[in-house]
Formats: C-alpha cells, sequence, structure tokens
C-alpha cells in the first residue's frame, strides 16, 4: 500500500530502530513507546487488521507469534524463576484490530510490551 507507514517502514522508506528482520517479517522500536520495552513485530506483506487474514496467513502469524518470546529474550523481558522458585520477568503482546479496537495504524502489528508491570501503570 503507498500510503501504508509500516509498509513504507518494511521498505526501509522511513527510517526505524529495526531490531529483527527475515523474509516475512520485520520487528522495530515503538516511537512512543509505552513501557520500558515496547517493540512492533509486522509482516512485510501488507494485511490491514487481523480480520482481514485467513488461512493463507497462518504460517506468518504463527511466526509473528513465535517471534516475540526470542526477542523479549533478547530484551531483558524473559519470563525466569527467581532463588524463591516464584516467576519473575515477563512481557505483554497486543494486537488492536479495527477502530474499536484501538488500532491506530491499518497494517498488522504486534506490540510487545515488556519490563516491570507496564500494563499497570508502573515504569
Amino acid at each position: 500500500m503507498e500510503n501504508c507507514l509500516f509498509c513504507k517502514i518494511a521498505a526501509k522508506q522511513i527510517p526505524s530502530s529495526i531490531v529483527h528482520e527475515d523474509d516475512d517479517l520485520l520487528a522495530f522500536k515503538d516511537i512512543h513507546p509505552a513501557a520500558p520495552v515496547h517493540l512492533l513485530i509486522i509482516p512485510k506483506q501488507h494485511v490491514a487488521t487481523l480480520s482481514d487474514t485467513t488461512e493463507a496467513h497462518t504460517a506468518v502469524l504463527g511466526k509473528m507469534l513465535a517471534l516475540a518470546p526470542k526477542l523479549a529474550a533478547e530484551h531483558g523481558c524473559a519470563v525466569h524463576h527467581g532463588v524463591d522458585g516464584k516467576p519473575g520477568g515477563g512481557f505483554k503482546t497486543l494486537i488492536n484490530s479495527g477502530p474499536d479496537g484501538g488500532q491506530e495504524v491499518y497494517h498488522l502489528h504486534m506490540h510487545l510490551i515488556g519490563g516491570p508491570h507496564p500494563w499497570r501503570g508502573q515504569h
């Protein structure tokens, strides 16, 4: 899509802080982070929303989800077990779909959000 911000980022027409790239996906730092770690994982192929996906997108959706824990670990947000046996660390994934779902850029993307309870307002 010629006016799609994320298509332009994937085509390297707009600079971004890329943290991962392969044949199908691009991951980069969110320019307005909601947490200490806030990455966006996008398919390079334009798909407007999660609602627009079909069975043909199964593999790329799986790759997006499988990439999340790898990137979380690389950015210090992996789930780990402390000396007391309780889990620590962690991250959240989020896909907004459509206007009521809070989607702002109409190119499928998954947020990877990590750090000390960022979704509870604590940074």
